[in-house]
């Protein structure tokens, strides 16, 4: 019995994770708008972002191990990523309180913004939903200055990641 559980759970997480991937745009595509609050209530579309490199970033959720250590990594390579004309941006589906009281216990100086209802997430694929339970998953878009996605990264080692992208802008760029 226990084996048939796990062999359902396993089949159940495969058909998920294909949905989704299936729905991912990728280099080349237009990256899909959005126009969501950040963490103080200022919308920001990426019509806004024309002309830069942005690194959008989906993440599940506000102070949790994985996210802070993502986050944390991205406020510490901020500088090198402005030198290279990038902004970072964090999605997630909590709401703006939960973002600015996150944003300030760790001091990120980057915008968070808040896609109350997923569907920021879900236009890039990036979105789980179970039913009751939907979270962002944990991917990134590399968007170029023409609002394109030049890169997608659908396997983030969070402890890594910030450098991955200063590399790959650096190799985008030359």
């Amino acid at each position: 019995m226990k084996s048939i559980i796990i062999g359902v759970l396993v089949n159940f997480c495969a058909w998920c994770n294909m949905a989704i991937a299936a729905d991912l745009p990728r280099p080349g595509q237009p990256a899909p708008v959005f126009n969501l609050p950040d963490q103080n209530g200022k919308l920001h579309r990426l019509a806004d972002y024309s002309g830069t490199w942005v690194v959008l970033y989906f993440y599940p959720k506000d102070d949790t191990p994985g996210c802070t250590r993502e986050a944390c990594s991205f406020r510490d390579d901020l500088q090198q990523l402005e030198k290279l004309g990038a902004k970072v941006i964090g999605v997630s589906e909590d709401d703006s309180d939960s973002h600015a009281r996150f944003a300030q216990k760790y001091h990120l100086p980057f915008p968070l913004l808040a896609d109350k209802d997923g569907s920021v997430a879900n236009s890039y694929g990036a979105l789980t939903n179970l039913g009751l339970i939907k979270f962002a998953k944990r991917y990134t878009f590399l968007i170029d200055p023409q609002g394109k996605i030049a890169k997608v990264y659908e396997k983030v080692d969070t402890s890594r990641h910030s450098q991955e992208i200063v590399l790959d802008l650096q190799r985008l760029k030359a």
